[in-house]
């Protein structure tokens, strides 16, 4: 029933470029026992995640490169129960720690659902999957953690000392998201999704991001400014230098041949890139509390 090409949709080395927001959280919560950063860590990347993305698959039925696979096999109906099954295992071991937690965890998954489900379809309103992929995948997967790490209650995430780090993960999200898309805009079209990037164009995807960088970038400044770790400002433009260059150089080529490079293999290039550099530096900044 499950396939070879079904485990393969499920993307399971994907969850490696959203794991920066994990670290973050848990650098919040530098007491957390090892024994419940691994399970919160294996909820989250190797069954929620998944199930995210094989569902999303199941149901966007893409032909060409999507994140994570460059050759998408056809998909099975073996693939969309393979994914609930995965749902299924993540908020069964999410009950373990707290309500709060488990409630976080059903809520991602339903609006993962509704984002490509065809009842719903979050995906074809431009500004709305923007806006609810920047939040779900940022600041709400970093509350997320934080109640699954100190396995409290709802009113912890609306303290500023969570509140602030939380949106900062929202404003990274904001900006790169648009850059997963934009070699898309073929096949996105074709089944009627309006995507931002597709909105925005292939050049205007990049000036957006660009923005949105230069945001997120003087946010995160001020907020290790704010907190007295000043320390972290280095290191944090330190590793985020090979990101700056490596858009940059990545602009200046679409610029020139915008089908040519505006391709599945410089985004991906772009994630492992973002993905190595933010998991490092979020690493080290969890040490170091």
């Amino acid at each position: 029933m499950f396939k070879i090409s079904s485990w393969e949709h499920l993307r399971i080395p994907f969850s490696y470029y959203l794991m920066p927001v994990f670290w973050f959280a848990l650098s919040l919560a530098p007491e957390t026992p090892v024994v419940n950063v691994l399970v919160i860590g294996i909820i989250l990347h190797l069954f929620l995640y998944p199930s995210s993305n094989g569902y999303n698959s199941y149901f966007d039925k893409d032909e060409k490169s999507i994140g994570g696979l460059k050759n998408p096999k056809k998909v099975t109906i073996g693939l969309y129960y393979l994914s609930l099954l995965f749902f299924g295992l993540a908020l069964s071991f999410a009950l373990f720690y707290g309500w709060a937690f488990f409630v976080f965890v059903l809520v991602y998954g339903l609006v993962s659902m509704a984002y490509s489900h065809p009842s719903v379809r979050l995906k074809k309103y431009p500004f709305i999957s923007w806006l609810t992929a920047g939040f779900f995948q940022g600041a709400f997967t970093f509350g997320m953690c934080i109640l699954g790490f100190m396995e409290s209650g709802f009113s912890l995430l609306f303290e500023w000392k969570i509140l602030l780090p939380a949106l900062l993960t929202t404003l990274l999200l904001l900006g790169s998201y648009p850059l997963t898309q934009v070699y898309q805009h073929e096949e996105d079209h074709k089944r009627g999704d309006i995507t931002l990037s597709l909105k925005l164009g292939i050049l205007g995807t990049f000036y957006f991001t660009s923005i949105w960088f230069l945001i997120s970038g003087l946010a995160f400044v001020y907020y290790f400014f704010a907190t007295g770790n000043e320390w972290a400002i280095w290191w944090f433009l330190g590793c985020s230098s090979p990101l700056v260059v490596y858009f940059f150089f990545w602009f200046r080529f679409v610029q020139k041949e915008p089908q040519k490079y505006a391709s599945h293999k410089m985004a991906m290039m772009m994630n492992k890139i973002s993905a190595s550099t933010l998991n490092f530096f979020f690493i080290v900044y969890y040490l170091a509390q």
